[in-house]
Order: C-alpha cells, then sequence, then structure tokens
C-alpha cells in the first residue's frame, strides 16, 4: 500500500469552506466552473497559437520565443509531476469528508502540487513574455483555472499555490534562456526549410 502525505492540516479549513460555497451555489455557476475546469486548458493552447502568429510579423526571433511557450509547459508538467512523485499527497477529497462537484480521484492520483495550476501558469508567464495584451489574459485565465480546482473539490489552496509558482519559475527560467539565445537560434533553425516556415510570415 503506498502511504500518502496528508495535506487538511495546512488548509484543510479553507478548502470546505470553499467546497461548501460551492455546494451552496446555483447550479448553472458550479456548471460553468466545472467545464472550464475540465476543459480550459485548450484555451491556453489557443492563445500560444494566436501569439506565435502574431510574433511572426516582428521577425524570426519572435517568432522563436513564441514556440518556445509550448516547451515550457511541458517543462512545468514534468517538474510539476516529479514533485507529485515525491511528496505523494492524497486528495482532499479522500481525507476529508466533504461532498464534491467532481468524482475524487483513485488514491495515487497526488494532489500536491496541482498540474493544472502549474500548466497553466507556466503558459501565462510564457505568453505574457511574447504579448502582454495576450499574457494579461492568460494571466487571468490562469487564476480562474487554479481556483476551479479548489472549487470542483479536487486540490487543496496550497496544491494550486504551489502549482502555480512552480509553472511561474520554469516559464522565467527558460524564456530567459530562450530569449537571450532567440535571434541565434532562429537563424539556425531557419536554415532548414520546414522550419523556416514557422519562423517568417512571408
Amino acid at each position: 500500500m503506498m502511504l500518502a502525505f496528508g495535506g487538511a492540516s495546512i488548509d484543510g479549513s479553507a478548502y470546505r469552506d470553499v467546497v461548501d460555497l460551492a455546494g451552496r451555489s446555483p447550479g448553472w455557476l458550479d456548471t460553468t466552473i466545472k467545464v472550464w475546469s475540465t476543459y480550459g486548458l485548450a484555451a491556453f493552447a489557443l492563445l500560444a497559437v494566436l501569439a506565435w502568429w502574431r510574433a511572426r510579423r516582428r521577425g524570426a526571433g519572435p517568432a522563436l520565443t513564441a514556440l518556445a511557450v509550448p516547451v515550457v509547459v511541458v517543462l512545468a508538467y514534468g517538474v510539476n509531476d516529479v514533485l507529485k512523485l515525491l511528496v505523494r499527497e492524497d486528495r482532499p477529497c479522500r481525507d476529508l469528508p466533504a461532498r464534491t462537484l467532481e468524482a475524487c480521484p483513485a488514491h495515487g492520483d497526488w494532489s500536491f502540487p496541482s498540474n493544472h495550476a502549474a500548466i497553466a501558469t507556466a503558459a501565462a508567464v510564457a505568453l505574457l513574455l511574447v504579448s502582454r495584451r495576450l499574457g494579461a489574459i492568460a494571466c487571468a485565465a490562469a487564476v480562474a483555472m487554479a481556483a476551479s480546482r479548489v472549487w470542483i473539490g479536487v486540490h487543496y489552496p496550497h496544491d494550486v499555490a504551489t502549482g502555480m509558482v512552480v509553472g511561474a519559475c520554469v516559464a522565467l527560467v527558460t524564456m530567459a534562456a530562450v530569449r537571450g539565445r532567440s535571434e541565434v537560434l532562429a537563424r539556425r533553425l531557419a536554415a532548414a526549410a520546414p522550419l523556416r516556415v514557422l519562423l517568417s510570415a512571408s
């Protein structure tokens, strides 16, 4: 049997307050939040495509920086998943008696940190370094994604907060490395015809 860390002592009362509020909220609100929590990550993919499309007009360097956004997301997911395996915190809906909007994930599907929060924040911070306008939209969406994971009952507040920190840190480090060498890398990659299409608006 896998031993799991219980996070209820950290902010279990805050988790209960949010879940109780969700249980008393109008059905349309709960449904909207559930749909966003389940499918909202697709919005970040669309924003990333739009950011890349617009960056191509500014040159190969900005286009390459925009293409780094999905790489940042994959890296953030990987780092976050390693932390999950190291900490092995059970889901709050398993530790605390509460009626949740979402079915409780199985034991072994660890809670800390939140993958959704890490992915959304990594995408948002990376996008902010490509386009301030699109990045601001993504940042607001990332906060909504993190909050939704607590609202539907599958994460503690500290799970999503830490996931957001992980995502932001990975994005900042990776994007700094890419932006520092974007022009050099773009020139090298543009030598290959298939990649040249991705780096140029023409």
